[in-house]
């Protein structure tokens, strides 16, 4: 083993304000501005969630992205539209499970999801 997973870190170009976000959705500690160019907050999981400023923009589909799982598919996408997400194509379903693709404030692309199995 090379090393441990220390936290997930966003480009982006509000960190303050996409730190927020995260953290209604993911819960935790409060969010924390370490200056206007870096945001955290430490998610229930323990793992650090940061967010740092870069000048550009996305330009394309996030290689990596979240998955959060949800008892509820169709209402957690409701509750993420009103936190500030956008629904990005239809609901999914199929043997695996459900899962619903929406978009951060910022455009990164991420999945609210329940396993099939799940009880």
């Amino acid at each position: 083993m090379l090393g441990t997973l220390d936290e997930v870190v966003f480009d982006c170009g509000h960190p303050a304000a996409l730190a927020r976000f995260w953290q209604q959705v993911l819960g935790g500690s409060a969010v924390t501005d370490r200056s206007p160019d870096w945001s955290y907050f430490d998610s229930p999981t323990g793992l650090r969630i940061a967010f740092q400023r870069v000048p550009e923009g996305k330009t394309a589909k996030n290689r990596v992205h979240l998955d959060v799982a949800v008892d509820d598919v169709v209402g957690a996408a409701d509750e993420a539209e009103r936190l500030g997400a956008t629904r990005h194509g239809a609901l999914h379903s199929d043997v695996v499970g459900t899962f619903q693709v929406l978009l951060d404030p910022e455009g990164n692309e991420w999945c609210v999801v329940r396993s099939a199995g799940q009880a």
